[in-house]
């Protein structure tokens, strides 16, 4: 299970991080990743990190500004956003594994909504 929390509405240049509780499953074992979907659009990669969190890549849209993060100790993802822009505004979603098995709705939680105005 994945529960995500943190969205809300920021303006353009704003910072906000949002938050993924994991249970049911091993969470240090789990590659974890996020996904964002805005309206009307196809689901967009964001970022993934390894099971110890040594490892991270971004989508280009979102490197330099965003970081995953996690702790293994509290079951817990976390993304950090900086210098958002309207462009960011989406609903962020919690996935176990990598793309493209972060689209399956099993391994997605129900979604943070990130709304950043202009």
């Amino acid at each position: 299970y994945l529960e995500e929390s943190g969205g809300g509405l920021v303006q353009s240049g704003g910072s906000l991080t949002v938050t993924c509780e994991a249970s049911g499953f091993s969470f240090n074992d789990a590659i974890m990743s996020w996904v964002r979907q805005a309206p009307g659009k196809e689901p967009e990669w964001v970022s993934t990190i390894s099971p110890n969190g040594d490892a991270t890549t971004y989508a280009t849209s979102v490197k330099g500004r965003f970081t995953i993060s996690r702790d293994n100790a509290k079951a817990t993802l976390f993304l950090q956003m900086n210098g958002l822009t309207p462009d960011d505004t989406a609903r962020y979603i919690c996935a176990k594994g990598m793309w493209p098995r972060v689209l399956q709705k099993e391994n997605q939680g129900q979604g943070t909504q990130v709304t950043v105005s202009s």
